[in-house]
C-alpha cells in the first residue's frame, strides 16, 4: 500500500495558514531591522568636514562633552557638547577606527592633565547605548508601509491560490490527492450499473493483485473512458473506485488543464503524470475529458489553440516512447461523438463502459440505496415506484427521494409516505403545482383536453397503462395525462408508435367536439406527433408507401471538429412524397382517436366533470367511469377502431 500524502493546504495550531504566518514573521523581521538602522542616536549624524579642527578644540577644552555611540554592523557615531551654551551640538559619523583613537587619546590627555593640576574636569567622555526617537522614524514610514505592501503582494502572487494555482505553480497540475479515508462512498452506494460496476473491479483487481493477471501474460486496460447521460453516475462511480482502492487516486477535470495561455495546458497535463509516475501505481480520473478531448482538425482555426496542444500532450503521455504500465486512466463524458479518434483508439482508452439509464430493476436498486438514508412508511413500495419513474436517471430519482423528505419534514410527519414520493416525482419530472387562480372556462376546456388524452390512452390497448390525470397546474401545462409502464421495453413498433400518437391527438379532439373550437393548449401535443411520424417515416422506414429507406439529413455540427456541412441524400421529389405520407399518417391517426372519443362521448362527459370536482383521477379510477358508461349505454361493449 503507498504512502498517502497529506493535504496540501495545512493549518497551525493556532488556525493561521504557513504563508500567513510567514508574511508576519518577515513583516516584525524588517521592522525591527529598520528601527536598528535608524535608532543610533535620535538625530541626524552628519560627516565630519575637518576632523584636524575637533581635535585642537578638545585640546584646548572648548568641548564640554563627548558621547560614543558604538554599533554592531555599524559605524560609529559621535556627539560633541561644546563649552559655549551658544554653539550647537555636532552629531557626525567616524570617519575612522584611527580618528576614534586619536579622538580618545586626546579626551584622556585632557581629563588626565586637569587632575594632575586639581582642577575640575571640564571634558566627559561616555559611551551610551543608541538613543530611539520617533521622530527619525516618521519620514520612514510611508516607505515602510510601501515595503510591507508589496511584499504582500508578492506572496499572494506567489503563493498557491487554491489546488494549485499561483505564478510559480502556473504550470503545476491542479489534480487532487483523494485517498480511501477521504472518499467515504464504496460500491455499496453504487447501484443499478452492475456491468460497469464489474468492468471497474477488474482495474481494482489489477492494482491489488497484478500477479494474478500477469501470470497469464494479461494486461490491464490502459484508460477506461465512461460513457452515458448526465446523471447516470459517472462520477459517482469514479467516487467509489476511489473509496475501493488503496492505491493513490488522481482527480481532475478536463476544464482545469485549459487556460489562455497556449502551453500551460500541455505543462499541467505533463506535471500530472509525473506525480502520477511517482506513485504508481495509481489511478488518474480525468471527469468531462470532452473539454480538451474533442477532435482536432477543425476549419475554423489553426492547430496552435491550446486545447489542441493540450490534447497532444494527453496522447503523449498515454501511449508514447516513455509511457507506464502502472498508471491507470479512467475518463467521464457525455460526449462521446465529440471525442478524437486517436483518444480512443487501443493503447490509450482501450475500453468504452457505458452506462445508459437504469432499467426498472436498477432504479429499484437506486431507490433502495437512497431511501435507506430517509425514515420510510410501511406502505411504501419501491417497485412501483420504479414502474412510474421511467427514463429517470440516478441523479433525478435520487431528486425524487430527497425531495420527498422535504415535503414530509414540511407537512410534519414522522416518515416518507408513497404520496409524498409521488408528488415529488410529479414535481421533478413536470414542475411544482401552480395553483392559478382560473376562469371557469379555461378550467373546462383543460378537463376535456385531459379527459380526451385519457380516453384513447385507456382504450387503446398497444400504448402504456394509463396512471393518473390531472387538471392541476405543473410547470408550462396546464394538466397532465400520465402513464404507467408495466415493464422496460426496448423495442418500439409501429403500432405502438402511432397509438402515441393517437393519444396526444385526443386532446385536440375532445376540444373540437365539446368545446365548440379548437385552442392552443394541444400545441406541444401537435409538436410531439409530428416527431414521432416524422421518425416512422425518415428513420424507422416503417412508411409503407416509401419502404424501409432512411431519409434523415446529415448535418455536421459547429466546433466538433469536422467539416461544416448539411447534405440531404434524396431528391425534392422525393421530399414531397415523405411531406404526403406524414400527413396521411397523422390525418389517419387524426381520425381514429376522433373516432374514439366519438363512440365514448359519455365516458369523456363524465371523466370532464370529475376531473373539474376532484382536480386529479387515478388510472383505476378513470376505468371505473368508462365501464359505468357502456352500463349506461346498456352494457354494449366497444372496441377501438384499428389502424
Amino acid at each position: 500500500m503507498s504512502e498517502e500524502r497529506k493535504p496540501a493546504k495545512s493549518e497551525g495550531r493556532d488556525g493561521v495558514r504557513p504563508p500567513q504566518m510567514l508574511f508576519w514573521i518577515v513583516t516584525v523581521i524588517a521592522v525591527i531591522f529598520l528601527f536598528m538602522a535608524l535608532s543610533r542616536t535620535g538625530g541626524k549624524a552628519e560627516k565630519l568636514s575637518d576632523p584636524e579642527s575637533l581635535l585642537g578644540e578638545v585640546e584646548a577644552r572648548a568641548v564640554k562633552e563627548i558621547v560614543q555611540y558604538r554599533e554592531q554592523f555599524a559605524p560609529t557615531v559621535f556627539r560633541v557638547i561644546y563649552a559655549d551654551a551658544a554653539r550647537r551640538p555636532l552629531q557626525f559619523i567616524s570617519p575612522n577606527a584611527e580618528f576614534d583613537r586619536r579622538l580618545y587619546d586626546a579626551a584622556a590627555k585632557v581629563m588626565a592633565e586637569d587632575m594632575e593640576r586639581g582642577a575640575p574636569v571640564t571634558l566627559s567622555f561616555q559611551t551610551a547605548e543608541p538613543e530611539f526617537n520617533l521622530k527619525t522614524l516618521l519620514p520612514y514610514i510611508p516607505a515602510l508601509i510601501l515595503f510591507i505592501l508589496f511584499f504582500y503582494i508578492v506572496t499572494r502572487l506567489f503563493r498557491a491560490p487554491g489546488a494549485g494555482g499561483g505564478v510559480l505553480s502556473f504550470g503545476k497540475s491542479r489534480a487532487r490527492l483523494v485517498s480511501k479515508e477521504m472518499s467515504k462512498i464504496t460500491f455499496a452506494d453504487v447501484a443499478g450499473i452492475e456491468e460497469a460496476k464489474e468492468e471497474v473491479r477488474e482495474i481494482i483487481e489489477f492494482l491489488k493483485n497484478p500477479g494474478k493477471f500477469q501470470r497469464l501474460g494479461g494486461r490491464v486496460p490502459r484508460g477506461v473512458v465512461l460513457v452515458g447521460p448526465p446523471g447516470t453516475g459517472k462520477t459517482l462511480l469514479a467516487k467509489a473506485i476511489a473509496g475501493e482502492a488503496n492505491v493513490p487516486f488522481f482527480s481532475i477535470c478536463g476544464s482545469d488543464f485549459v487556460e489562455m495561455f497556449v502551453g500551460v495546458g500541455a505543462s499541467r497535463v505533463r506535471d500530472l503524470f509525473k506525480q502520477a509516475r511517482e506513485n504508481s501505481p495509481c489511478i488518474i480520473f480525468l471527469d468531462e475529458i470532452d473539454a480538451v478531448g474533442r477532435r482536432r482538425g477543425t476549419g475554423l482555426g489553426g492547430g496552435h489553440d491550446e486545447r489542441e496542444q493540450t490534447l497532444n500532450a494527453i496522447l503523449v503521455e498515454m501511449d508514447g516512447f516513455e509511457s507506464d504500465e502502472g498508471i491507470i486512466i479512467v475518463a467521464a463524458t457525455n460526449r462521446p461523438d465529440v471525442l478524437d479518434p486517436a483518444l480512443l483508439r487501443p493503447g490509450r482508452f482501450d475500453r468504452e463502459i457505458v452506462i445508459d439509464l437504469p432499467d426498472v430493476k436498477g432504479r429499484e436498486e437506486i431507490l433502495k440505496v437512497h431511501t435507506g438514508k430517509v425514515k420510510t412508511g410501511p406502505d411504501l413500495d419501491l417497485k412501483r415506484l420504479a414502474r412510474a419513474t421511467p427514463t429517470f436517471s440516478g441523479a433525478e430519482l435520487a431528486a425524487v427521494v430527497n425531495e420527498a423528505a422535504i415535503q414530509a419534514a414540511m407537512r410534519d410527519r414522522e416518515f416518507v409516505t408513497t404520496a409524498d414520493m409521488e408528488e415529488a416525482r410529479d414535481k421533478i419530472r413536470w414542475g411544482r403545482q401552480k395553483r392559478m387562480v382560473m376562469l371557469e372556462d379555461d378550467r373546462r376546456i383543460t378537463a376535456y383536453h385531459e379527459a380526451g388524452h385519457a380516453l384513447v390512452a385507456h382504450c387503446l390497448p398497444e400504448v402504456e397503462p394509463l396512471h393518473k390525470v390531472t387538471i392541476i397546474p405543473r410547470g408550462m401545462a396546464l394538466g397532465a395525462t400520465m402513464q404507467l409502464p408495466e415493464h422496460d421495453r426496448y423495442h418500439m413498433s409501429r403500432r405502438r408508435i402511432l397509438g402515441d400518437v393517437c393519444v396526444t391527438y385526443g386532446g385536440r379532439v375532445a376540444e373540437e367536439l365539446f368545446c365548440g373550437d379548437v385552442t392552443s393548449g394541444a400545441r406541444e401535443d401537435i409538436r410531439r406527433a409530428t416527431e414521432l411520424l416524422r421518425l416512422v417515416v425518415c428513420e424507422l422506414g416503417m412508411s409503407e408507401s416509401l419502404g424501409p429507406l432512411s431519409f434523415t439529413e446529415t448535418e455536421e455540427h459547429l466546433f466538433l471538429g469536422r467539416e461544416i456541412a448539411r447534405t440531404r441524400n434524396h431528391s425534392e421529389k422525393l421530399n414531397e412524397e415523405i411531406d404526403t405520407e406524414v400527413r396521411a399518417l397523422s390525418r389517419q391517426c387524426y381520425e381514429r382517436a376522433r373516432a374514439i372519443v366519438k363512440e365514448h362521448e359519455g365516458a369523456v362527459h363524465r371523466i370532464a366533470a370529475e376531473l373539474l370536482k376532484r382536480e386529479v383521477l387515478s388510472g383505476e379510477e378513470l376505468g371505473v367511469l368508462v365501464a359505468e358508461e357502456e352500463q349506461a349505454r346498456g352494457g354494449e361493449g366497444s372496441s377501438a377502431p384499428q389502424a
